[in-house]
């Protein structure tokens, strides 16, 4: 039996068996807190829409349950879900008003005018719109037209939010601001979230936890940080932060007391914390990740102590501003590295650079499953 505490739970599989169909979702177990912003990431054809549109009930489930809290919803029309969906598109009436726009959903469902007005008002002044309530759309900013979207969605005041990629059709200034009033909306409004986007700086800015999608299977279920530090898998690590993570091939190697990564023309002494997990796995070759962040300008120096010295010949070099983004040659292999923006290395350059320690990846070489 369903646990009645929860405020969102569904399970739903598609089996492989069925010929001649395509098989967009594999199997997806997902438990959602009462009041969880839960982001949906991944790139284009992963799933993640087609999650989301089962949950709304504009997909059909072949095996498996929805629940919204204690009711199971599986075989339960959309209208009759107790949820609100804001969409990538606006959807707005062109020859509505903002007010009755945002109203016309209360209307069907027979609310009176005056607890629409009292609606209205509420996420008008939550959204910052109600000053624009007299206007049409074409009479809109793009965030502003996103803003009526979302307050109409505010009104119904449903047990769940669906939002598929909301944010995608505007400016990146524009989807910057609008990130920021979301997580303001939902502190205030504290109501279970559902939340579709391919941008992986979208999903670690809002979710309290991130589901990353790949080819229909869930690869990791975490909180941001989590999944930045601890990523379950190479496709993981590489989807996760910008620029993405550097992959290179590398044994690894028992020496003495010591365990070692062994790359053309670099070697790194892996810290002692990390060695005992990693002993079993000497003398094979793996997959060694590093973050662009964790390659740096010894002279900029973090704790000595975690820091492997390495040569590598600069490529490339991208003032950011507080950063400058190197790409570098080390051992046959390109890799990108960002450093302070005081340094002192140019293209053409072997720049002596020095890799965080701590901050080592390592996958398996056949699986792709983390080691660590």
């Amino acid at each position: 039996m369903p646990n009645p505490e929860r405020k969102a739970w569904y399970q739903f599989w598609v089996p492989s068996r069925i010929p001649n169909q395509v098989h967009v979702v594999k199997g997806i177990t997902l438990d959602i807190k009462d009041g969880e912003f839960l982001v949906l990431v991944g790139a284009s054809g992963c799933g993640k829409s087609t999650t989301l549109r089962m949950v709304a009930g504009l997909e059909e489930v072949s095996s498996g349950s929805i629940y919204i809290g204690d009711r199971d919803v599986t075989n339960v029309a959309p209208k009759d879900r107790d949820i609100a969906m804001v969409f990538q598109s606006y959807a707005l009436y062109p020859h509505f008003s903002v007010y009755d726009n945002m109203a016309f959903g209360l209307r069907v469902r027979k609310f009176s005018e005056e607890d629409i007005k009292e609606r209205i008002d509420k996420a008008a002044k939550l959204l910052g719109i109600d000053h624009l309530l007299l206007r049409k759309p074409k009479e809109l900013s793009g965030g502003q037209r996103q803003r009526v979207a979302m307050g109409r969605a505010i009104v119904r005041r449903p047990q769940v939010y669906l939002m598929d990629e909301p944010l995608s059709n505007l400016d990146a200034k524009l989807r910057v601001q609008m990130r920021a009033e979301l997580q303001k909306m939902h502190q205030t409004l504290g109501v279970t979230t559902i939340y579709v986007t391919h941008d992986q700086t979208e999903a670690m800015t809002l979710g309290d936890r991130i589901v990353l999608m790949h080819q229909g299977i869930v690869q990791q279920a975490a909180p941001p940080l989590e999944m930045y530090e601890h990523p379950a898998n190479k496709y993981v690590a590489g989807f996760i932060g910008t620029p993405s993570m550097n992959f290179m091939t590398v044994l690894l190697e028992a020496k003495d007391n010591d365990l070692l990564i062994k790359g053309q023309g670099f070697e790194i002494e892996i810290p002692e914390r990390l060695a005992g997990r990693l002993k079993p796995f000497a003398g094979r070759e793996c997959t060694l990740g590093l973050r662009p962040e964790d390659i740096y300008d010894p002279k900029f120096a973090r704790e000595g102590e975690f820091m492997a010295p390495i040569a590598a010949k600069v490529e490339v070099y991208e003032p950011m501003g507080s950063e400058v983004s190197l790409h570098i040659l080390l051992g046959g292999e390109s890799l990108v590295a960002l450093v302070d923006a005081h340094t002192e290395a140019k293209v053409g350059d072997v720049a002596s650079l020095a890799i965080d320690t701590r901050k080592l990846h390592l996958f398996d070489l056949e699986t792709e499953k983390a080691l660590l």
